[in-house]
């Protein structure tokens, strides 16, 4: 479970522009944690993940504070969430999640990506039960049975723990995350969360290979470059 976690979520560019890009979905996010769950993220655990995961990725702190500052005044805009699937490049699947202020626009925008590069854009479900919606948090620890048992005991349905090197690596449904994260705080105390995030992770994978894996690599740069695109998860593997 650990290696498909690791392989088949779309990285990042490390380019100035593509900087800007990451900064700005950052901070979509964590302006639509903030409003939806509030402002302090001591009480707010999804917008305390969201600020630990931009410093993680040296996002500015005028950034997030400038989107929490935006929640906090209530206005600001109104997104929502988007969700396609569908096709890519020699059968693999695909799911594109979204924030979006105009899902029209961006629903013609993912479409576009999609028959550019020959895929095929389906329907809601055509792919996500192939799919598993899981909370990932990984930090440094040896005591994979007291962790286990803290989170037995906060009601956590865990589907997994892999203990490598002194890191542990727990998985549950995304349903748990907010009740995963706050029996381990309470075990453990502030946590160093080397991963701490919701993904889809692919039951089983679809090889790919020549013409269409640079299909596949000019369809995710599409997608990469559009602002409402905030992640992109496949079953891909060259």
């Amino acid at each position: 479970m650990g290696r498909a976690y690791q392989n088949r979520k779309v990285s990042m560019a490390k380019t100035a522009d593509a900087k800007a890009k990451v900064y700005s979905k950052y901070g979509r996010e964590i302006y639509m944690a903030a409003k939806s769950g509030g402002i302090d993220p001591s009480g707010n655990l999804t917008l305390r993940g969201l600020i630990d995961r931009a410093k993680k990725d040296q996002v500015p702190t005028h950034v997030i504070e400038k989107a929490i500052d935006k929640a906090k005044g209530g206005g600001g805009e109104d997104f929502a969430p988007a969700r396609y699937e569908g096709f890519g490049p020699g059968g693999c699947m695909v799911i594109v999640d979204c924030l979006t202020d105009n899902p029209n626009r961006t629903f013609g925008d993912v479409r576009l990506c999609f028959t550019k590069t020959k895929c095929k854009i389906g329907t809601q479900g055509a792919v996500s039960h192939m799919f598993d919606h899981s909370a990932i948090l990984a930090f440094k620890h040896n005591d994979e049975d007291a962790v286990l048992e803290a989170l037995l005991s906060a009601d956590v349905d865990v589907s997994d723990i892999e203990n490598e090197d002194g890191k542990l690596t727990v998985f549950t449904p995304h349903a748990d995350y907010a009740k995963a994260k706050q029996a381990l705080t309470d075990l453990l105390g502030e946590i160093d969360f080397e991963v701490d995030e919701i993904q889809f992770m692919p039951r089983s994978v679809t090889p790919i290979s020549g013409d269409d894996v640079v299909m596949f690599e000019k369809f995710l740069d599409m997608l990469n470059d559009l602002d409402d695109v905030q992640n992109v998860f496949h079953d891909a593997e060259y």
